[in-house]
């Protein structure tokens, strides 16, 4: 990834828009892929004004930027652009998502042992995993 001057505006707005900080936002590997679907959303015009105007998110904001930085706020949190239909980035943008973070939580389903984990046998090779010698 390419760092330009746009992609550090783009992340210093992002940490504004989320409460994360830069080096939290750049930690998911996201920061380029998050740039160009916003840029892409919004277009040209509406984009460079996002990353040019906003300072600090306000009551002040008009309809358009305001409704920009949500996207980009939605974005950043679930890892889709918002809809109707919402537009999910890719299956790595749903693990990195900064709900989860937020939360304290792993993504349901990205960790080795997510989805189906329940559907096998339990290990029970460890001392006193098992049930015998509980008198069972």
């Amino acid at each position: 990834m390419r760092i330009t001057d746009e992609t550090h505006r783009f992340t210093a707005l992002s940490a504004r828009l989320t409460g994360f900080d830069g080096a939290a936002l750049e930690a998911t590997g996201l920061t380029d892929a998050y740039r160009a679907v916003a840029a892409e959303r919004l277009g040209a015009g509406p984009y460079a004004r996002l990353l040019h105007e906003l300072r600090e998110p306000d009551d002040s904001m008009d309809g358009e930027l305001r409704e920009a930085a949500r996207a980009v706020t939605y974005l950043w949190y679930t890892g889709s652009w918002p809809g109707p239909p919402s537009v999910a980035v890719s299956s790595r943008a749903y693990a990195e998502a900064l709900v989860w973070k937020a939360a304290g939580l792993k993504a349901p389903a990205t960790e080795p042992e997510g989805y189906g984990s329940w559907a096998g046998t339990p290990d029970r090779s460890g001392p006193g995993d098992g049930i015998e010698g509980r008198g069972l």
